[in-house]
């Protein structure tokens, strides 16, 4: 049975024509793979989030405060840690979904110089609506791979994100 090719298939074949010395192809067909599955995916969630009036970022910003429990609270830093993307770029997505009523941003009690980031009723409405959405989309997305192929792929890729040292959020 002659297996389907991809993307990366041709690219792989165009550097073995012109450079047929180079090692190192096989890592960086799959390093190509995983960027370009990474990217095809992202765009995939794009419509799910714009119904909803979101971006991907936006979103990250909400299931994060979701995700970590009522009062569904976190400090700037918090969500940094979370997000792996800049102080600039977390100060950019909370001003947006600020300006959405999303999120309010309070003096901490016990630090009055600290801020907390808490999700609005209106908030936690809309991520608990998004993320049911959002999580079939993902399961149509993914639905061409076997139960099988989704647990190797996900073994290998727990593998791989380990031996980069990414082991804990934060």
């Amino acid at each position: 049975m002659d297996q389907a090719t991809d993307a990366m298939d041709e690219l792989r074949g165009q550097w073995e024509r012109e450079r047929p010395d180079l090692a190192g192809l096989d890592a960086m067909a799959l390093v190509g793979r995983i960027t370009r599955a990474a990217s095809l995916l992202l765009k995939g969630m794009k419509p799910v989030f714009a119904r909803h009036g979101l971006e991907q970022p936006e979103f990250d910003v909400l299931a994060t405060l979701r995700r970590a429990g009522a009062p569904y609270e976190l400090t700037p830093g918090g969500l940094l840690k979370s997000t792996m993307v800049t102080s600039g770029a977390i100060t950019n997505r909370l001003d947006r979904v600020e300006r959405k009523g999303l999120i309010e941003r309070r003096s901490d009690p016990a630090d009055r110089r600290a801020v907390r980031v808490r999700l609005t009723p209106a908030g936690v409405e809309l991520v608990d609506r998004v993320v049911g959405e959002h999580l079939a989309n993902e399961e149509r997305m993914l639905a061409d791979l076997s139960p099988a192929d989704r647990a190797a792929v996900d073994a290998a890729l727990r593998r791989l994100l380990i031996s980069l040292g990414d082991t804990h959020l934060g």
